[in-house]
């Protein structure tokens, strides 16, 4: 089922009444309901340790596989709902306003960088080996991330080597069209609005932003592109690190990764807020 904010921007492109705001105002939508999400994650990953404790063993966790095709579709939502708003507005895609500053320093193509679930489930992998330490070396399962298996570990390395290899395929591919920026098109154009704002022919400047535009088309649909394909990344590689894990560590992993999303935008918006109250 598609989100209200979805649901929200579907309907205003389709009907041509969105603003530059529409975005902005589902992103802020999404973002409630991965917070809402994410206690749900919690308040099941709680009942699984009450569970494991009381029966001293750990279970498939088959039931968990609702919850985390909600999350899944939740995320599903934001790339179809992106890729709509972004055939129209790609500029702002690559500099976002509803993100903080903290946000878009690390952005990559639009977006997080897929290789960074690799260090996201490592990073939460070692805490929870380290919590449970004594449990695992007496050789009692935990369930958790902290006791992945020789097997999953090998399948989410050569996924690793997979995503890195796609995400040098597309820098590149983003770094030949930044390159054209400069093309002789471009430098030709720029040169002869700069004779015509000289010479005061304002009306002749004017009169060009035609060309302006349509030089810059091909360059808007080449990064259409190419964030599409960032953003099919991005999707392929959360719903298959899924994949490789049980389903209880799978909440885990989108424990983490709500928890690094909703943390570092709100720390971001009140760098923000204190930059700007700054005299």
């Amino acid at each position: 089922m598609m989100s209200k904010g979805a649901t929200y921007i579907t309907q205003a492109i389709r009907t041509g009444t969105a603003e530059l705001n529409t975005f902005h105002r589902f992103f802020e939508c999404w973002i409630v309901e991965q917070s809402q999400h994410l206690q749900e994650l919690v308040r099941a990953s709680k009942e699984r340790e009450e569970h494991r404790q009381q029966k001293r063993g750990v279970q498939n966790g088959e039931e968990l596989r609702p919850l985390l095709n909600r999350v899944s579709q939740h995320y599903e939502h934001y790339y179809s709902t992106k890729s709509l708003w972004a055939k129209n507005h790609i500029w702002s895609m690559f500099h976002p306003s509803w993100r903080s500053s903290l946000e878009d320093a690390f952005l990559w193509i639009g977006g997080w960088r897929p290789s960074m679930a690799f260090h996201l489930l490592y990073s939460k992998s070692g805490l929870q080996f380290e919590a449970r330490y004594d449990e695992l070396i007496q050789g009692v399962s935990t369930g958790d991330l902290g006791d992945l298996s020789s097997i999953q570990l090998n399948q989410v390395n050569e996924l690793q080597r997979e995503v890195i290899k796609e995400e040098k395929e597309l820098s590149e591919k983003l770094a030949e069209l930044q390159e054209t920026v400069a093309d002789r098109t471009m430098v030709d154009l720029a040169h002869a609005m700069t004779e015509m704002m000289m010479e005061g022919a304002m009306d002749l400047v004017m009169d060009n932003e035609g060309r302006v535009d349509a030089s810059l088309i091909p360059k808007e649909e080449g990064l259409v592109e190419i964030l599409q394909r960032a953003d099919d990344l991005r999707l392929k590689t959360l719903k298959e690190v899924l994949n490789i894990l049980s389903p209880i560590q799978g909440v885990y992993f989108l424990i983490a990764a709500a928890e690094l999303h909703l943390r570092s935008h709100d720390w971001g918006k009140r760098k923000d807020e204190r930059n700007h109250t700054m005299p």
